[in-house]
């Protein structure tokens, strides 16, 4: 176990024009208990990111602005120059809850063949203000296949999981996250869960889940198909409302 002092989380914080939101992020991070060491990977914004950045360079372990292959690419860029033997993501726009990161340590120091841990986590509406928990259940492999049961602000990863499976896929883009879930849980055996919520996702307008509906569900698709043999039922029966109906009631 690494002394107190050393980085116990490696966090990447892949970001690009979310300088609004940025502050949030970085000071939910270095709000928590676990000593961490962040990366921030902006992906050369126009916004005032780069003076968010700055405001915060003296906590940070590393950071840089500039163009990059993209949000899984600078997640691994920025989780491969780290050391801690736990490791997460953070998207600018969402933000952890006091508490989150020793909670879900805990979780995975009492399961030592988990190959990561997962909390409960609320989708706060940017444009209301209103709350509600995102759809995170207790894992199984036949509810995986059924709809991605696992929030990513909610999670954290040993880095010796992480190392085994690559990271995040880069060729992804809408789904990087559940693809992950699947390679851990093959490689590695089933997350555990933790009851508490543990993070926050913003929803807003800009988001690629809310804008490129259909490329989310087309990658998901494909992923089930590729890790359970068949596509269920309810993933085409769902599409038509979650694709087209939702982006024409916005």
């Amino acid at each position: 176990m690494p002394k107190r002092s050393e980085p116990l989380v490696t966090v990447a914080v892949p970001s690009f024009n979310q300088g609004r939101f940025l502050a949030h992020a970085l000071k939910s991070l270095f709000a928590q208990d676990p000593p961490l060491e962040v990366f921030v990977a902006d992906g050369g914004s126009t916004d005032n990111s780069r003076e968010v950045i700055a405001r915060f360079a003296d906590h940070l372990a590393g950071w840089r602005s500039h163009k990059d292959d993209g949000q899984a690419a600078a997640i691994n860029e920025c989780i491969a120059r780290g050391h801690a033997p736990y490791v997460c993501w953070l998207n600018s726009d969402d933000w952890l809850l006091p508490g989150a990161l020793a909670r879900l340590m805990t979780a995975l120091e009492h399961s030592p063949k988990t190959p990561m841990a997962y909390g409960r986590c609320w989708n706060h509406d940017e444009a209301s203000g209103a709350q509600r928990p995102v759809w995170v259940e207790p894992f199984s492999e036949s509810r995986l296949a059924l709809r991605c049961i696992i929030s990513q602000p909610a999670t954290l990863i040993r880095r010796a999981a992480w190392e085994k499976v690559g990271g995040v896929d880069p060729a992804l883009h809408m789904a990087m996250d559940y693809d992950l879930w699947w390679r851990l849980y093959k490689a590695d055996g089933p997350p555990v869960f933790v009851e508490d919520f543990v993070a926050v996702n913003r929803v807003h307008n800009e988001t690629k889940t809310r804008n490129k509906r259909h490329l989310h569900y087309k990658e998901a698709i494909a992923l089930i198909r590729k890790y359970n043999g068949r596509v269920p039922l309810k993933w085409w029966l769902a599409q038509p409302y979650a694709v087209w109906f939702r982006t024409l009631i916005r």
